[in-house]
């Protein structure tokens, strides 16, 4: 992962490979990554638990490349302020897919990594508040899939031990129109992402969290004043032309939450269905 000229750019990631089956990565939350209400963005999150569960998946993997199947995320409680730390870890090995578990937190300030997964490992101390829970399901590829990008230096399994950092680069606009989505139909959560090198993964399709924060722009945009908190997301096909387009069906309505299934279409190749993702979003506290 490469965090120059990408929508990532100004996350201020950096990573710990803990072992060969867990690895946790700190991210600042400032301003530009919230929703409207001051929480973390459910897509930047998505980006970040994407990023992080590839590595224990890529190692224990290896020489297979992966890319994200499934993946879904439950909110315990809105993240403000941050930072953010993500922890995961190899859940199941198979000769089809790879599963990885991921605990989101809200580290309230502390930023060392060592220090983070040594509050993780003993409950009760360090000041961590869980955030959210999730689980990705990584199917293999051949790694001569991965086409896009200096594949050939990201190898997790010789990073255990050490931590990596990625400096951010400062991006002026917000996690949302930095992606220059194009409003087609709000009231229907229709709207348009173009596949670029901004967004684009290793195998040159629109990357998953800029997947999730196009859905997550057209949740939004069908239920404004609601923030969306859990994500269930299920990457079906590659981007082969693009504009990625989405659409919005509301599932449920209630007072407190509401519930939106987005289908995301791959519009310039006969609309091809390319992601779905079932969204709930709730009333922020203050």
């Amino acid at each position: 992962m490469s965090a120059d000229n990408t929508f990532t750019s100004d996350f201020g990631i950096k990573s710990l490979q803990v072992s060969r089956d867990r690895a946790i990565m700190g991210a600042t939350v400032t301003e530009k990554l919230c929703t409207s209400a001051g929480t973390a963005s459910l897509g930047f999150l998505t980006t970040l638990v994407d990023i992080v569960a590839s590595s224990p998946a890529l190692v224990v993997g290896s020489p297979d490349w992966t890319a994200t199947q499934d993946l879904s995320i439950h909110a315990a409680g809105f993240l403000r302020p941050g930072p953010v730390a993500i922890d995961a870890e190899l859940v199941r090995v198979g000769k089809k897919t790879i599963l990885v578990e991921v605990d989101v937190y809200d580290t309230h300030g502390v930023t060392d990594l060592r220090e983070i997964a040594n509050s993780i490992d003993t409950p009760g101390t360090g000041g961590l508040t869980l955030a959210a829970r999730g689980l990705v399901t990584f199917v293999r590829l051949p790694r001569s899939a991965a086409t896009h990008g200096d594949v050939a230096s990201y190898t997790p399994e010789q990073w255990v031990g050490t931590i990596r950092e990625y400096p951010p680069v400062p991006i002026d606009d917000d996690v949302f129109s930095r992606l220059n989505l194009r409003e087609v139909d709000a009231a229907n959560g229709e709207f348009e992402l173009d596949l670029t090198a901004f967004v684009a993964n290793s195998i040159g399709t629109i990357q998953g969290g800029a997947q999730a924060l196009l859905a997550e722009a057209a949740a939004h945009a069908m239920r404004p004043g609601l923030v969306a908190t859990d994500v269930q997301v299920h990457y079906l096909a590659q981007v082969k032309k693009g504009p990625a387009r989405s659409h919005g069906t509301v599932v449920r309505d209630a007072d407190d939450h509401s519930v939106i299934k987005v289908a995301l279409v791959d519009s310039g190749n006969e609309d091809k269905l390319l992601t779905l993702l079932t969204i709930t979003l709730q009333r922020p506290t203050r």
